[in-house]
């Protein structure tokens, strides 16, 4: 069985390692975990993996996060995969740091990444993982927050968002979503 994953956030070097991009870093664990590599594809950077017999196809989108809609749609359709096989890994403000939410469907909450995916596939049906970010900015300032790159202290608690991300993923192709989400929602970061 085939699952399309797509991390979400903004190519290049100057985004990297921002709270926007959590998504693309979590895609980043999985394929290090299992000795992938990424290659360039048609609207972003292509890898496969595989665990338990499941095939993840993950991608990360080089369309910028507001337009994410149109790699997810071509993936989909390139990879003949249904709603039901398609998980979004992606940043939420309002979420605590650490905080991760796996849910079958849903809005796009104030998203603008999943606004696009939503628009373009005409439906909000389809599995997200959302990962806390955390909200400590000033009036006026969100946009230099989820830009911005993480704290000392949000580093220091980085290994377990990214482990607890890859096996959410892992459990939503192997156990399926409902499964995948009791365990996963459950999970919470160690207090410093």
């Amino acid at each position: 069985m085939k699952f399309l994953v797509v991390g979400l956030g903004n190519p290049g070097s100057e985004y990297a390692e921002t709270r926007h991009n959590i998504g693309f870093m979590v895609l980043d664990e999985l394929v290090k975990e299992a000795g992938g590599s990424w290659t360039s594809a048609r609207y972003g950077e292509r890898a496969t993996i595989k665990h338990a017999g499941r095939v993840f196809e993950l991608l990360k989108p080089n369309t910028y996060m507001n337009l994410s809609g149109k790699a997810v749609q071509h993936w989909m359709s390139v990879e003949k995969v249904t709603p039901a096989q398609l998980l979004i890994a992606t940043d939420d403000l309002a979420l605590p740091f650490g905080t991760i939410r796996l849910r079958a469907k849903g809005s796009p909450g104030g998203h603008n990444g999943l606004k696009d995916i939503d628009a373009v596939l005409g439906h909000s049906a389809y599995a997200r993982m959302r990962i806390g970010i955390g909200s400590e900015f000033s009036k006026g300032k969100q946009v230099d927050y989820v830009l911005g790159k993480f704290s000392e202290n949000e580093k220091a608690g980085m290994s377990f968002v990214l482990e607890a991300c890859c096996l959410g993923v892992k459990h939503f192709g192997v156990l399926g979503i409902d499964r995948a989400m009791t365990i996963v929602n459950a999970l919470k970061p160690l207090e410093g």
